[in-house]
């Protein structure tokens, strides 16, 4: 259904070009929208309108129109004035208001069916046979961004989101729950990850400043036909959670770049549990106090070379070798031999992987 502050833009707009005034009520005769006072006073000659069998007529001074929705009477018009330019100015808004109808519906048409899609909610003859209808091509090359507000509902950032892609008619914006914008978006032919990677930085700066909120942005890959665009939002949903677990300190996280996070959080958690305990038996990694953890972090961050990592932790060499001596006594794990700091690495990352999930179930 149109909004009334549609139908009143509308109605106001073409009285400023033809001088004629105009008002929209429903068929039980409220006004939905004029530009005269004193239209409800008109109540009972649209009622007795409503149940004529004529599509236009003259009553008290006013042209009165019905606008029918496919056969479904929707609104009535009415238009000040009896003469033959009056009928005629009508006769165009009334036209007008119909096209609005069927724009509406059929965006909401659109809507409805991009939201199956995802939800993988549709049979593949079906896919095909309703975008022939909707004129939705199917063979466009699309990749599906996922954006994730810190509130729910929120309106600011939907319309932001929309006004970015509004020129273009391509692209689809909707949302399948309370906290995710989803864009569906059209590949150009010479578009690559890293464009797509600036997109989802233009977004998150626009959010950020337009509508005040922080976001997460994510996105999948690039598919090359209709029936694909689901895997391409699974893949987005995928990179959002991955990127909170492994990498929290990106707004912006894509499928293609998600690197050993993908594997594990793949895991059941099950194995997970089986591993930390074969690998630690008593211990857990997310046990150690912060310098610890500290230490161990920015080891790994400088590729394991000892020399730079006691100089950013402003320690003396000694004083990191005590601790990894320390470490490695009550793991058995070595940090400075390859092999034992790779499963390291990896133990604290199925670690976060589990606090993760275990915290999601509440």
């Amino acid at each position: 259904m149109i909004s009334n502050q549609i139908l009143q833009s509308t109605i106001e707009g073409l009285k400023e070009i033809t001088r004629i005034d105009l008002c929209i009520c429903d068929t039980e005769g409220k006004v939905l929208a004029s530009t005269f006072p004193d239209a409800e006073e008109y109540e009972s000659s649209i009622l007795s309108f409503v149940d004529s069998p004529a599509d236009s007529q003259v009553i008290q001074g006013y042209q009165f129109f019905k606008v029918f929705d496919e056969h479904q009477l929707e609104y009535i018009l009415l238009a000040r004035g009896g003469s033959d330019d009056v009928y005629m100015v009508g006769k165009l808004a009334a036209f007008q208001v119909q096209n609005l109808l069927v724009a509406y519906k059929e965006r909401f048409d659109k809507d409805n069916f991009i939201k199956n899609l995802l939800l993988d909610n549709l049979l593949l003859v079906d896919i095909y046979n309703r975008a022939k209808k909707l004129h939705i091509e199917t063979n466009v090359k699309r990749v599906v961004f996922l954006i994730e507000t810190k509130h729910e509902k929120d309106v600011n950032a939907l319309e932001t989101v929309r006004s970015l892609f509004a020129t273009r008619t391509k692209d689809f914006i909707t949302a399948v729950d309370e906290k995710n914008i989803i864009l569906v978006k059209e590949v150009k032919p010479n578009e690559t990850y890293e464009d797509l990677e600036k997109t989802a930085n233009m977004i998150l700066d626009m959010l950020n400043t337009e509508a005040m909120t922080k976001v997460h942005v994510s996105f999948g890959t690039i598919v090359g036909d209709i029936k694909e665009v689901s895997r391409s939002y699974k893949e987005a949903k995928m990179a959002l959670d991955v990127g909170k677990i492994f990498y929290s300190g990106k707004n912006v996280v894509a499928y293609s770049n998600l690197g050993i996070g993908r594997l594990i959080y793949q895991l059941p958690l099950p194995l997970c549990r089986m591993f930390i305990k074969e690998i630690f038996e008593t211990h857990s990694p997310d046990e150690f106090d912060e310098e610890t953890l500290t230490t161990i972090n920015k080891f790994f961050e400088n590729s394991l070379n000892v020399s730079e990592t006691s100089r950013q932790l402003y320690i003396h060499r000694n004083t990191l070798v005590y601790r990894l001596d320390k470490l490695q006594k009550s793991t058995g794990l070595d940090l400075r031999v390859f092999e034992d700091a790779i499963t390291f690495k990896i133990a604290l990352m199925v670690v976060k992987y589990m606090n993760y999930m275990e915290n999601q179930d509440f």
